[in-house]
């Protein structure tokens, strides 16, 4: 397959990053918190619940029964309850 059709001069400035940086911070603060019940503001809006695990992308956040996997880079603020 030929990519002859890809801009080779200047692509990275065109094209949006797809890797995003988790801050370190927020993981330590969110994994300090597993088992406690928090509110997470994300960029879609607020949810609560308790922090069931954390991974390095993503929290596991049991919300009243149901499982919700939040990604870390989309999280604005975090209030221990």
């Amino acid at each position: 397959m030929h990519h002859h059709h890809m801009p080779q001069h200047g692509a990275h400035m065109q094209m949006p990053l797809a890797v995003t940086l988790v801050d370190p911070c927020v993981v330590d603060a969110l994994k300090a918190n597993v088992g406690n019940y928090v509110v997470l503001e994300t960029t879609r809006g607020g949810i609560d619940g308790c922090i069931a695990d954390v991974k390095p992308d993503h929290v596991v956040l049991d919300a009243r029964g149901k499982k919700f996997l939040v990604r870390i880079c989309e999280i604005v603020w975090i209030m221990p309850k």
